[in-house]
């Protein structure tokens, strides 16, 4: 598999622009890691059922997502994983390489879903589907680029706003794309799916996360078995979520519960950070069971621009990712 790109370049991170001016250009990316150079989880193999665990089923392969199984009105674009880094499913007419991940990338503010799909596929994951999802609204004043949140809101040093609520945005890719597609259209669960943003998109990430967690009835905690009843807690939710220069809004703060999300977290940003705080990350983690928080040596809250700063991110993506190689069909899986 190869390493990320030179050409990779993306916007949107925490530099927002002022009122009247243009979005400023982000740093490249060269992170030059092989995620295959870490341990990525593979499923039980075959054994006999026991009735002391409840939680058996038979392994099914979810039917990787199609450009006409989404919403017209969505803008995404489909990063398929390449036939040398994913297995074949047997009996295969044709090619198709089983995907048992779908990696969602969610730009940040005054990007566009072309731009944050380059990144995608440089990342080359094995046996995951790449989307990459565009805002819906653009920006005004003919800044460009597009954004997430509810309304356009400044600071009051003339910037954009950030967290300007993302009520809208959060049902459009709960209800569009992740309920309404991956799990009902082409049979993916919750745990599948892992999201990555960066800024506006990373804050929107997270909202997401909560707000599946309560539709799939988080709030009765504990495991005490969920959805179905067939997969268990795991079913509940996202396999992760990678939040880069931005941490959970204080936008959605009053949809917090005392019952923690067990959705795994990981927080990237510069050191000293001015949007990603020790307040801030004590707000994940109120919200938030497992959150992991890294900083670059350097100050700035954008993407990684080198190996040492992919390093946690790649280490997190290896550690989340399930992997179909090496498990026989009729396979039954333990959750």
């Amino acid at each position: 598999m190869s390493a990320l790109h030179n050409h990779c370049r993306t916007k949107g991170g925490n530099h927002l622009p002022r009122r009247g001016t243009s979005a400023p250009s982000p740093p490249s990316i060269n992170p030059s890691i092989n995620i295959q150079q870490y341990q990525v989880q593979t499923l039980n193999s075959p054994q006999s059922p026991k009735k002391e665990q409840p939680h058996q089923k038979m392994t099914q392969h979810p039917r990787p997502p199609k450009q006409t199984d989404f919403p017209p009105h969505l803008t995404i674009t489909i990063t398929p994983p390449t036939s040398k880094s994913s297995p074949q499913p047997r009996n295969a007419s044709t090619p198709n390489p089983t995907s048992p991940n779908i990696l969602l990338l969610l730009h940040g503010i005054g990007d566009t879903a072309s731009n944050f799909t380059n990144f995608g596929r440089a990342l080359n994951l094995p046996e995951t589907t790449v989307l990459t999802l565009q805002a819906p609204h653009p920006l005004p004043f003919d800044l460009g680029g597009f954004h997430w949140g509810d309304d356009v809101t400044f600071t009051p040093a003339g910037e954009l706003d950030a967290d300007a609520g993302f009520t809208r945005a959060a049902r459009t890719v709960v209800n569009d794309v992740i309920l309404g597609t991956l799990v009902q259209k082409c049979g993916y669960r919750l745990r599948d799916v892992l999201v990555f943003g960066l800024g506006q998109g990373g804050m929107l990430g997270l909202v997401v996360a909560g707000l599946l967690r309560d539709l799939s009835g988080g709030d009765t905690g504990g495991n005490t078995g969920g959805g179905d009843g067939a997969a268990g807690d795991n079913d509940r939710w996202l396999s992760g979520v990678v939040s880069i220069g931005a941490a959970y809004p204080m936008s959605a703060v009053k949809n917090t519960t005392s019952i923690k999300n067990r959705t795994p977290v990981l927080l990237v940003a510069g050191r000293g950070s001015l949007v990603v705080t020790e307040s801030a990350v004590r707000r994940t983690k109120d919200r938030f069971e497992f959150v992991e928080v890294h900083q670059y040596a350097r100050r700035g809250d954008g993407m990684p621009r080198n190996r040492e700063e992919m390093l946690p991110i790649m280490q997190f993506l290896a550690r989340r990712l399930r992997s179909w190689q090496g498990v026989p069909e009729g396979s039954v899986e333990i959750s």
